[in-house]
């Protein structure tokens, strides 16, 4: 969004060091269960404490899913959002639509527009996203889409109906969706009682008190951003307790300009049109919210590290791990918060 990733934003994944936990009983009749498979265009993870082998809760982590994927999947042709960007006015939203398009604007509004969920029509027009490319795409193009893209031309009246100042307008909150979704799955295991888990939906991550089986935090990773393709290194470790972490990255998802050979990210500036060429390698965010660092992981990416440390001062409860590159070679840039997690080896 603003910075919009599409559905396979994931340019970092988060590796989880804790899925060997399964099924795993010490002396106290303590046990996990781990839950795999595919939603939202990627890959899931949720491992959770339970009474006995005989309690899943599979069914209702597949039943978020689908309520998600109903109200704001873009890929879905007659979901709620995909209604709403066809023109239909009549669409009532639920109130998970409703959390995402409040949360949205108020990163919108605290990034200066960097982050914006209204950016979709660039995305597409790119190639970024479900809908055709541009195969033509000028500056003419592109300033005409911008006539319909800012998340000021965009509201909901208190009939939970969207607005929209131009019927082309394009939603699009696959930037912050799959964070929700890990957050909604997380309440679900709320209500059932389950006090210690690990979400995780393509590298998106939520914990919740500490691995039981084995008597400590849950133990995250990110990946290096130097890395190639079909490589795995880990650059950092950290406990997680009661946390979520998203992190964006711009080496596994990018363009190469022709001419110059330059690599660009798939994230759009919202305020330009044109795809960011950001020196941010990756940023990891920490936040209480899977949402809410989702959202700001996206936005860090099209910010240079002094618009990243401006942002973290207004904001609260947010701490980062950001690798840059300049003349000198790769920076990193970690707030005290994230630093008192690392593992140190």
């Amino acid at each position: 969004m603003g910075l919009l990733r599409s559905a396979s934003k994931l340019f970092l994944i988060i590796c989880t060091l804790v899925l060997t936990s399964h099924c795993t009983q010490p002396e106290a009749s303590i046990t996990h269960r781990t839950e795999k498979g595919k939603a939202l265009g990627t890959t899931y993870t949720v491992i959770y404490e339970v009474p006995s082998d005989t309690v899943s809760y599979l069914e209702d982590i597949e039943a978020v899913f689908e309520q998600i994927n109903a109200s704001m999947s873009t890929y879905l042709p007659d979901s709620d959002i995909s209604r709403i960007n066809k023109g239909d006015t009549l669409v009532k939203v639920d109130d998970n639509f409703v959390e995402v398009f409040d949360k949205a604007r108020e990163v919108w509004e605290t990034t200066d527009g960097v982050f914006d969920p209204t950016v979709g029509a660039l995305v597409n027009a790119w190639g970024f996203g479900p809908e055709k490319a541009i195969s033509d795409l000028d500056s003419v193009s592109v300033d005409s889409i911008l006539e319909f893209t800012g998340m000021e031309k965009v509201a909901l009246n208190d009939n939970r109906q969207v607005v929209k100042e131009h019927p082309a307008l394009y939603l699009d909150f696959n930037a912050l969706a799959k964070g929700f979704c890990v957050d909604m799955v997380g309440r679900m295991l709320d209500s059932r009682g389950v006090e210690n888990y690990l979400v995780e939906i393509g590298g998106e991550i939520l914990a919740k008190g500490r691995n039981t089986v084995k008597d400590k935090s849950w133990v995250v990773a990110v990946d290096d951003p130097l890395q190639e393709e079909g490589d795995r290194k880990l650059i950092s470790k950290l406990t997680l307790e009661n946390r979520a972490m998203a992190t964006s990255g711009n080496y596994r998802k990018y363009r190469v300009d022709e001419i110059t050979g330059e690599r660009y990210v798939h994230t759009i500036d919202p305020r330009a049109g044109y795809p960011f060429r950001s020196k941010v390698l990756s940023a990891s965010v920490l936040a209480s919210t899977c949402m809410e660092a989702d959202a700001y992981a996206t936005a860090f990416m099209g910010m240079n590290l002094e618009e990243i440390k401006a942002t973290l001062e207004k904001t609260s409860g947010i701490d980062v791990y950001i690798i840059s590159v300049n003349d000198d070679g790769i920076q990193e840039f970690r707030t005290a918060g994230f630093e008192r997690l690392v593992i140190k080896d």
